[in-house]
C-alpha cells in the first residue's frame, strides 16, 4: 500500500513507519519537527527511517495549503494519522496550540482524505477521553462526555468529527485510544523517560497523588502489532446499530473505535521498583498532590479489537521497562 503517516518523527509514528517499510508498504512521513520535546530526537528516528520506499515532507497539519504538494505527489489508500500536539498537562496551560493542531490539523486531514480518494483513516484517539469515568476496565461501550483537560476534549472531538465524515461522506474511519505508551525511542515529556533522566541525575522524581496512580502501561511493540492488522480491515456500517440505544464505539457509518492497551494496570510504585532495579539505582521520591487534568488509574478493556485481530499484548512491564532503559542509556550515555 501507499500509506500517508502524520507524525512520523514521533514515536509511535517512528515505530508503526519502520515496520510498514519492513512489510513493503510505501510511506510518505510528515511531521512538523516542533520543539515541544528535543527535536534532535525526533531527527534522528527519521534518520533510522531512511529507505527507498520512505519519503518525508516537514509541514504543520494546521497548514491547509500544503495538502496540495501531498496531493501532487502521493495518493495514499490509508492516512494514519499519528500528529498532534501531546501532553495532558501542557494543554492546561497553552490551549490555543491544542485548538490549532490537534483540531484545525485534524479538520485539514479529514478534507484530504474526503477529496482524494482514501479508502480508510486511522487516528490516534487517547484514554484520556475517558475523563471522570472511575467504572474499570474503560470500555469503548462507555461515555465519554466528561474529559477533564483539553487534550482529552480535542481527542473526543477527533473522534466526533471522524464519525460525522464516515456519516457524510462514507470515509471509513477507526480511532484507537492508546493507553500510556512506553518503550525505546519513546517521549521525553513522559514519566518513565522524567524518571531514569531524574534517577540517573541524582534529581527527584515527582510523584502525584501521593503514590496512589495506576497506569495501564503498554508497551510499544504491542502498540503496533495491534495497529497493522487494521490496515486490512475497514470498517463497515452494521446491522448491530440501533438508533435507539445508540452505542459510542459503533454507528450505521464506517466509522469504529478501539482501545489498544495492556489490559494490565500497574502501580505507579512497582514501576518505580522496577526502574530502579533496572538502573541499580534508589531514586529520590518527592510526594505530590494529584495534578489538575489527571486522573488516578486507567485500565482497558481490549476485547473489541482481540475479537477484530486476535490482539493479544505479550510485554508485560517487567520485561519492557528494561529495554527501555538499555535503549536510553545506549543513546545518551554510550
Amino acid at each position: 500500500m501507499d500509506i500517508l503517516v502524520t507524525g512520523a518523527a514521533g514515536f509511535i509514528g517512528y515505530h508503526l513507519s519502520s515496520r510498514l517499510l519492513e512489510e513493503g508498504h510505501r510511506v510518505l512521513g510528515i511531521d512538523n519537527l516542533n520543539d515541544y520535546y528535543d527535536p534532535q530526537l525526533k531527527m534522528q528516528r527519521l534518520k533510522r527511517l531512511e529507505h527507498r520506499n520512505f519519503s518525508f515532507l516537514k509541514m504543520n497539519l494546521e497548514d491547509g495549503q500544503q495538502y496540495k504538494t501531498i496531493a501532487a505527489r502521493f495518493q495514499p489508500h490509508t492516512v494514519i494519522n499519528l500528529a498532534a500536539q501531546a501532553g495532558v498537562r501542557s494543554s492546561i496551560s497553552n490551549p490555543e496550540t491544542y485548538i490549532q493542531s490537534n483540531l484545525v490539523g485534524f479538520g485539514n486531514i479529514l478534507e484530504f482524505c474526503r477529496h482524494n480518494q482514501v479508502k480508510h483513516l486511522i487516528y490516534a484517539s487517547s484514554s484520556s477521553v475517558y475523563g471522570l469515568n472511575s467504572k474499570m476496565p474503560f470500555s469503548e461501550k462507555d461515555p465519554t462526555c466528561h474529559p477533564i483537560s483539553l487534550y482529552a476534549a480535542t481527542k473526543k472531538a477527533n473522534e466526533l468529527m471522524a464519525h460525522t465524515y464516515s456519516h457524510l461522506y462514507n470515509l471509513p474511519t477507526t480511532g484507537l485510544r492508546f493507553f500510556t505508551v512506553y518503550g525505546p525511542w519513546g517521549r521525553p515529556d513522559m514519566a518513565l523517560f522524567k524518571f531514569t533522566d531524574a534517577i540517573l541525575n541524582n534529581r527527584p522524581i515527582d510523584i502525584y497523588n501521593n503514590g496512589d496512580m495506576e497506569r495501564d502501561f503498554t508497551y510499544i511493540d504491542d502498540i503496533i502489532n495491534g495497529m497493522l492488522p487494521l490496515l486490512f480491515r475497514l470498517p463497515t456500517s452494521t446491522s448491530l446499530w440501533d438508533a435507539e440505544s445508540p452505542r459510542p464505539d459503533m454507528s450505521s457509518a464506517p466509522y469504529r473505535i478501539y482501545n489498544i492497551g495492556n489490559n494490565k494496570p500497574e502501580r505507579l510504585e512497582k514501576m518505580i521498583s522496577i526502574l530502579e532495579n533496572a538502573l541499580n539505582k534508589k531514586a529520590i521520591r518527592n510526594y505530590l498532590p494529584m495534578q489538575l487534568g489527571d486522573v488516578r488509574s486507567t485500565s482497558s478493556d481490549i476485547n473489541a479489537l482481540a475479537e477484530l485481530t486476535g490482539f493479544s499484548p505479550r510485554t508485560s512491564i517487567e520485561e519492557g521497562i528494561p529495554q527501555f532503559v538499555r535503549w536510553y542509556q545506549n543513546y545518551y550515555l554510550a
